[in-house]
């Protein structure tokens, strides 16, 4: 008689095929079909089942880093379950289809008339703007027409004599350099120097001259969150103005203040009520609280617009106007925007916007209270905050700093400051919508853990600062 549970002898499980992947994964037989990985770096020949794609995917995908806890980022990293609901529902919605999708241009079109009510547009029914997939795409836009206007204007020395130029403070997003780099237009840049660390008045003005098409100010600079002074840059153009006749305009990148000011500092006068300001950008994805891409271009009237950059086209039935550089894109961010003002409306934002400055303030106040680091800003104006470290610590450096906060999931980006200052390297911190006084207090607790151990450090350990980041998004 045979052993009781002794199995036969083609049984033994050498004689089973390695699988490559969980088993489970495949829908039906959960053996058949899964004896090869899919390659990575060209099409399989076969289809696999939906759940195994998606496994495959997500599994990768662990391997990122906690969006939530991405300090470095301007971008949205949450929203309402409804929102994305809704997102869902207009992802298959092609936005330059205005003719089949009639309401999703209007909740586009209700926006641009929202943000020029905001941004105190003196018409906000006659400005016209569009949305974009982003702030680089809307700075194009806004830099396109002020070449266009300043090239109209200059039509006898252009393009044999002239050569148009961009004055702006070396602190601005790399978009900037972008436009100048593809649309052929020199760039002014106005160095960091001293503890100023964005653009002036009074350098803005120095560099302007018959060629320049405009000055890009900058209302919250990435590098360390401040504003840069607007107003003041207007009145220093109109005293250029009334000493040589030359008119400059001014384009206000907001592509996050633009989402701050307007409820937190309603007293700053940076927008259309500046009549030098001809063109505002914003990034629907960052202090708009809405996932990326979205982002809005605007001008103060069609005037500021050229007509020759509007393009009509007869797209599946309908005579379309548009002068947006993407054609085809998804309708669901701009849903969102719209879902998003109407669901806060201007108090919702301001109390949203209040929160994010409030535990910026705050984080700031408690890393400037251990004594190690030294505060550049406080996080009052956007709430973003740079700081690096005093002049005594010697063992370990802000890369070290950012380096140990990453082993706990905490992704804070240390780099360098721009001409003049590239002495100068900091921590920045972006606090957004969702980043609770709770979250702030659990990277105090990580901190002062790790600082003991960085403190006794023999010297900075960090060697390569050329993998530093500006984290220019």
């Amino acid at each position: 008689m045979a052993p009781l549970h002794k199995g036969s002898d083609d049984t033994d499980s050498e004689s089973f095929p390695r699988l490559a992947l969980n088993p489970f994964y495949g829908e039906a037989d959960p053996v058949g079909g899964m004896t090869e990985a899919p390659p990575r770096h060209r099409m399989p020949e076969r289809p696999l089942p939906p759940s195994s794609a998606y496994q495959l995917v997500h599994d990768e995908l662990m391997l990122d880093g906690n969006s939530r806890l991405n300090l470095a980022t301007f971008v949205t990293t949450w929203m309402e379950p409804q929102a994305g609901v809704l997102m869902a529902e207009c992802r298959d919605k092609n936005m330059i289809d205005k003719d089949e999708y009639p309401r999703t241009a209007e909740l586009e079109r209700r926006c641009v008339a929202m943000l020029a009510d905001l941004w105190h547009a003196p018409d906000p029914g006659a400005a016209v703007g569009c949305s974009t997939t982003g702030s680089s795409e809307a700075c194009m836009l806004a830099g396109m027409a002020l070449k266009r206007r300043w090239a109209k204007r200059n039509a006898d020395r252009y393009p044999a004599t002239a050569r148009p130029n961009l004055v702006m403070g070396v602190n601005v997003q790399v978009c900037w350099e972008k436009f100048c780099t593809f649309w052929e237009v020199e760039p002014r840049l106005v160095p960091m120097e001293g503890d100023r660390f964005h653009l002036d008045a009074a350098s803005a003005a120095a560099l302007c001259d018959e060629n320049t098409i405009g000055v890009v100010a900058v209302l919250g600079s990435t590098f360390d969150g401040s504003y840069e002074p607007v107003a003041e840059i207007c009145a220093a153009l109109d005293d250029l103005q009334a000493r040589t006749g030359l008119d400059v305009p001014v384009h206000a990148d907001g592509a996050s203040g633009a989402m701050v000011a307007p409820f937190l500092d309603e007293d700053l006068v940076w927008d259309f009520r500046l009549p030098r300001v001809s063109s505002i950008n914003t990034s629907g994805h960052k202090y708009g609280l809405v996932y990326p891409g979205v982002g809005w271009a605007l001008w103060r009237s069609a005037e500021e617009l050229p007509e020759e950059l509007v393009f009509r086209v007869n797209y599946l039935g309908g005579d379309m106007p548009t002068f947006a550089l993407n054609f085809s894109r998804p309708g669901a961010q701009v849903v969102a925007q719209y879902y998003t003002f109407l669901r806060l409306g201007r108090e919702g934002y301001r109390a949203v916007q209040q929160t994010s400055r409030d535990v910026a303030r705050g984080l700031a106040e408690r890393i400037e209270a251990m004594g190690d680091f030294r505060l550049l800003t406080r996080g009052d104006q956007l709430p973003v905050f740079a700081f690096t470290t005093t002049p005594d610590v010697t063992s370990y450096d802000v890369f070290d700093v950012s380096r140990r906060l990453r082993e706990n999931g905490w992704l804070v980006p240390a780099y360098t400051f721009p001409a003049n200052r590239e002495d100068l390297s900091v921590l920045r911190i972006v606090c957004r919508n969702a980043f609770s006084a709770d979250l702030a207090g659990l990277l105090v607790e990580d901190l002062n853990r790790l600082l003991p151990e960085l403190r006794s450090q023999p010297a900075p350990l960090t060697r390569d600062k050329d993998a530093a980041t500006s984290f220019h998004h």
